[in-house]
């Protein structure tokens, strides 16, 4: 098990910050790795989000040292979300199956959890301070929005998993949008929420590249991700991207509250 860890960064240093060292602060790169559980920390919002790859043999998810907890769920409350192949996940809420773009959701207090099978999963956890119930969103039942168009190139549906009026949490909210063949933006026009943090994690680019906008919206910034890049969003950051070919990211956010239309648009004309 490992885990690399992220600062809380202030806004007026990403202006002097070169490419690498925004890499540095704000983009988990190699989170899956066979057979292994890897994990990264950022100090917004407390979020910590992992990457599980088993590979025929069960895997434990303990907590990190850097947690201080007896299990990962001891103050916490975590989402599933499979990428790849069918994994079993047991813990003490049960057992339950995980496919492609299901979403299983682990309560705080959850112990014992193993995951088995072939396939990958990613896991985002957040503070929890109440405990509601564990549940298993499939990816064709869960309600979905569509979006944008083919001539704005951002042609997409939205599904929501964890959130008001789904899958009920403490304080996380999670989803997955998925571009259409042709379509390449995402999140454009750009907004932010200064009272939560997001993590995207860009899944299904293949070999293609990703650039990823992030900063203020009058001095942005920006990062060339991969596929399984994950990237950080502070609270006053904006975030979207375009690719050169459709791809899925796993959006998920933490923070004051689970209002997922709390946001604080931004004007295309006014981005810098």
């Amino acid at each position: 098990m490992t885990i690399s860890e992220l600062w809380s960064t202030h806004p007026d240093d990403v202006s002097a910050l070169d490419s690498r060292r925004l890499r540095e602060r704000f983009v988990v790169s190699d989170l899956f790795r066979t057979g292994e559980v890897r994990f990264a920390y950022t100090h917004d919002d407390r979020l910590l989000i992992a990457g599980i790859s088993p590979a025929g043999e069960e895997l434990a998810v303990t907590a990190p040292d850097a947690l201080r907890a007896s299990h990962l769920l001891e103050r916490r409350e975590a989402a599933l979300v499979g990428l790849s192949g069918e994994v079993a996940v047991l813990s003490s809420a049960g057992e339950f199956v995980v496919g492609p773009h299901d979403v299983l959701y682990l309560p705080r207090g959850t112990t014992g959890i193993r995951l088995g099978g072939r396939g990958e999963v990613y896991l985002v956890s957040a503070p929890a301070h109440g405990s509601t119930t564990a549940a298993l969103a499939r990816r064709d039942e869960v309600e979905a929005v569509r979006l944008g168009s083919a001539e704005g190139a951002n042609d997409r549906t939205i599904r929501k998993y964890v959130h008001a009026d789904g899958i009920r949490s403490d304080q996380l909210v999670l989803g997955i949008t998925t571009l259409e063949p042709g379509s390449v933006w995402n999140t454009m026009p750009a907004h932010t929420h200064s009272r939560r943090t997001e993590i995207y994690l860009y899944d299904g680019l293949g070999d293609a590249p990703l650039v990823h906008l992030m900063g203020r919206p009058d001095d942005t910034r920006h990062l060339i991700l991969r596929n399984r890049d994950a990237v950080v969003s502070p609270p006053w950051s904006i975030h979207s991207g375009s690719a050169t070919a459709a791809y899925s990211f796993i959006w998920a956010m933490a923070g004051e509250n689970v209002d997922y239309s709390d946001v604080e648009a931004v004007d295309v004309g006014g981005l810098r």
